[in-house]
């Protein structure tokens, strides 16, 4: 069967390949404690390992027993579009209106619904390296080229203004960033990031901004959202992270006025509306006691981060830039192998604990780097910590 063209633009998602490797050597002897094994300890996916809390499962129930699964309009349920616009201006002190805010299918579907309505064929799209895989990957399937610019420690892993300016080019159409960001757990400084849109606003091009950790920020000098900026910034976000409801496919778009009619028709189109039950359900996130309950699950992830990357740093896996949000520590593990790849499978089946190799998230040096979530609980963290000590020395 002859394939689509663009789906050579498209990699395999190697973090998935780790995960299923990590569950065959799982279901080993090795890993099995009825045979003296130890089990596996997965720090390899990004996924809270807190579900959503009490009151948001009540609302989905409620919701299904009152038979409210129906579609919605494709915007989104009004009221929680307006629950959002309440918590932007609560949280980060930001007037939103409602009418820019768009429901989506997760942040996925809002990533594709933004990439197709701004990008055509052959337009470039500037990225950091290291970043998601998958962000680069809606930019190929909106045919259009994601340039991925390496950055390093020094640039706390993201791009600034002076590497954009030097490598906007006749077509480049904009940039896609991530703050904080999924490997490295860092953010933009609010005044780089202002220097970044101020540039790509002189070139007329587009700023998109994945701000689906924001959330989980730790440090006030890093916790602002880019809507901060002005009206004509593109935000994606989701009730994956900081929400606690991955499962349940939730996210949001802030688009400028001008943007909301096309990337309505466009989600009309091609999902018709997010999930019915997730949203009603998504309603009681707002709630005050729910509220409190995310914000001491932030809490119990800043204590896991302050206990994670000292560990790390002792270990010679060296986390060169703390992360302040996210649930991420980027390790560099050069000093005891030259290919993250291999050493993660050797920790795999060594140690038992599978962490990410840096392949999936770009061409700049990946092989130094591993990912390792701290989203799981403590005693596991504990536990991988143990053992990868005791393979290590």
């Amino acid at each position: 069967m002859k394939l689509a063209r663009r789906l050579d633009h498209i990699e395999p998602f190697y973090v998935m390949e780790c995960a299923k490797a990590a569950q065959q050597i799982a279901a080993s002897p090795a890993c099995d404690p009825a045979q003296g094994g130890e089990r596996m300890i997965y720090l390899n996916i990004g996924e809270p390992d807190f579900t959503a809390p009490p009151l948001v499962q009540e609302a989905a129930e409620r919701a299904i027993r009152a038979g409210r699964t129906q579609y919605t309009e494709a915007m989104g349920l009004p009221a929680l579009r307006e629950a959002l616009s309440a918590w932007y201006a609560q949280r980060f002190g930001l007037a939103i209106p409602a009418r820019r805010i768009m429901i989506t299918a997760g942040a996925s579907a809002a990533l594709q619904l933004a990439c197709l309505a701004l990008f055509e064929a052959g337009d470039e799209v500037l990225m950091p390296d290291p970043s998601y895989p998958c962000n680069r990957h809606f930019v190929a399937a909106a045919e259009g080229v994601a340039r991925l610019l390496p950055t390093g420690p020094e640039q706390r892993f993201q791009l600034d203004a002076e590497t954009v300016a030097q490598a906007w080019g006749p077509a480049t159409r904009g940039v896609l960033l991530a703050s904080p960001s999924n490997p490295t757990g860092t953010s933009i400084h609010p005044d780089e990031m202002r220097r970044i849109d101020h540039l790509v606003q002189g070139h007329g091009g587009v700023s998109i901004v994945d701000e689906i950790y924001l959330g989980l920020s730790y440090d006030d000098t890093y916790g602002h959202s880019a809507l901060q900026l002005g009206e004509h910034i593109v935000s994606v976000n989701s009730f994956s992270k900081y929400f606690s409801m991955t499962g349940w496919r939730l996210g949001w778009l802030v688009l400028p006025e001008a943007l909301v009619a096309p990337v309505e028709r466009l989600a009309q189109n091609l999902f018709i509306c997010a999930s019915t039950i997730a949203q009603h359900a998504a309603l009681a996130c707002f709630h005050p006691e729910s509220i409190a309950e995310y914000e001491r699950r932030r809490a119990e992830f800043r204590a896991r981060r302050d206990a994670v990357v000292p560990a790390l740093q002792r270990l010679g896996l060296s986390v060169p830039v703390m992360p302040d949000g996210a649930f991420y520590a980027y390790a560099d593990c050069s000093a005891y192998s030259r290919n993250s790849w291999d050493f993660a499978f050797e920790l795999m089946h060594s140690a038992h604990v599978a962490l990410t190799p840096g392949r999936d998230f770009g061409r700049h040096d990946p092989q130094r780097w591993l990912r390792l979530s701290f989203a799981s609980s403590r005693d596991k963290l504990d536990e991988a910590l143990h053992r990868l000590q005791r393979v290590l020395a």
